[in-house]
């Protein structure tokens, strides 16, 4: 899509007066005594480049992602821990701006996967054209006007502070009927392209042309996601690979090192110890909830506590069996809802404080756990591979990755041959 570029001091001071992005226009220069006639004033060489209707733009690279590293031979792997949220958005909840903040206070960037309709105000609903349903169907709505600018501003601050923008896409259809699962390829990349271009057409569908872009080329940030209901990926990842993306996260697998399918990085849901039972958890809110009180969202409260608590709990045995075991990344998906009298938040938010300060320990999206994978030597991740669930090298680390490690691709992340990533250094 054509972009517009703009000088820097129209639309960059209107980002930041919402972003709190600590950006600052150039200072005055004045003029030193001189006997010839001073230069005159330089144009700001930073500047914003509009992408079409100036929903989005290009405002360089990501702040605060961390530069991935290649493991020195014989170096233990840091514990990764991703936290990610479906059909991220803001409500009167403010659950969104409520995780931004815990984050940031726990030293942890997120994926936020977007729901495209959320973007969509429900006056233009008919816009959306789901596949195998009429026009203006959604299983989970759509917003109005207020939700769409909360959700923005939301989105905007996230990524500003390393955070991942992802997609669950639109509509949300599960089960049979049109369900996701019964989508084919073709069908799957018609739902990714209008996913982007309810995120590109924000501005004009809800009628908000002055308010300031999002700070990002969805194009090219979108790089992953997670189906709905987990379903459909066959046909999704075979589309997925065709538009560019680099991994998904919709099967269910074991906690043990990812591998590829089709291109991507398989960085499927988890099982994870379920506290009193003999049987593992999936690592999300809702599937707790469904093995406690069903598909009642608004269970016996005087069970609330003890469900919350009970997926903390599996959530940290979980943790503690990587970390002290293959150190295989940890992934956790949520929703911003009150299911339970909140308690699914309360223990995410507990989970968060307790695990993401530990040495050794990085808190990242996925797009950063994609990029340290792909900085790696091959023959490593394949060794990784090896080592079962809560498996610890007999050895230690430095014996079992004691390998020579071959030369890294030339423009591989974290390579000289790649640009570095403004940021901390991961």
């Amino acid at each position: 899509m054509a972009t517009r570029r703009i000088a820097a001091g129209s639309v960059i001071a209107a980002v930041c007066a919402v972003s709190l992005a600590g950006c600052a226009t150039a200072p005055r220069q004045e003029a030193a005594p001189a006997p010839r006639k001073p230069k005159p004033a330089q144009a700001p060489k930073s500047v914003v480049r509009l992408i079409g209707d100036g929903s989005t733009a290009y405002t360089g690279a990501q702040p605060h992602l961390p530069r991935p590293e290649r493991l020195r031979p014989g170096q233990k792997p840091p514990q990764f821990v991703v936290f990610s949220w479906d059909g991220a958005g803001e409500d009167s909840q403010k659950l969104f701006s409520h995780f931004r903040k815990v984050a940031k206070e726990n030293r942890a960037t997120m994926t936020y996967f977007l729901s495209g309709v959320y973007m969509l105000p429900e006056d233009k609903r008919d816009l959306y054209r789901p596949p195998q349903h009429s026009p203006g169907r959604s299983d989970i709505g759509f917003n109005d006007r207020r939700g769409i600018a909360a959700t923005v501003r939301q989105l905007r601050l996230a990524w500003l502070e390393g955070n991942e923008i992802g997609t669950h896409f639109n509509g949300h259809f599960c089960g049979s009927g049109g369900g996701v699962g019964e989508w084919s390829v073709k069908e799957w990349k018609d739902e990714i392209t209008q996913a982007k271009q309810f995120v590109k057409t924000w501005k004009t569908n809800a009628g908000m042309r002055n308010a300031p872009p999002l700070p990002f080329d969805y194009d090219k940030e979108l790089i992953g996601a997670r189906t709905p209901c987990l379903e459909g990926r066959r046909n999704f990842i075979r589309a997925a690979g065709d538009l560019g993306f680099r991994y998904d996260t919709s099967g269910v697998n074991d906690q043990v090192w990812p591998g590829r399918k089709r291109g991507l990085w398989d960085l499927s849901m988890q099982l994870v110890p379920f506290p009193g039972h003999s049987y593992e958890q999936l690592s999300m809110d809702y599937n707790f909830m469904v093995n406690q009180s069903g598909t009642d969202t608004q269970g016996n409260p005087a069970k609330h506590d003890f469900w919350g608590d009970q997926m903390r709990d599996g959530l940290l045995r979980g943790f503690h069996r990587a970390y002290n075991g293959n150190r295989a990344p940890l992934i956790i998906g949520n929703h911003f809802e009150s299911w339970n009298g909140g308690t699914y938040m309360r223990a995410v938010e507990e989970v968060i404080e307790a695990v993401c300060t530990k040495e050794e320990v990085r808190c990242v999206s996925f797009r950063q756990l994609a990029d340290w994978l792909d900085a790696q030597d091959p023959r490593t991740v394949a060794r990784l591979r090896t080592l079962k669930v809560g498996e610890a090298p007999r050895q230690g680390w430095a014996s079992f990755l004691a390998g020579r490690p071959a030369p890294a691709p030339r423009g591989a992340p974290g390579t000289s041959g790649a640009p570095a990533t403004p940021g901390a250094k991961g």
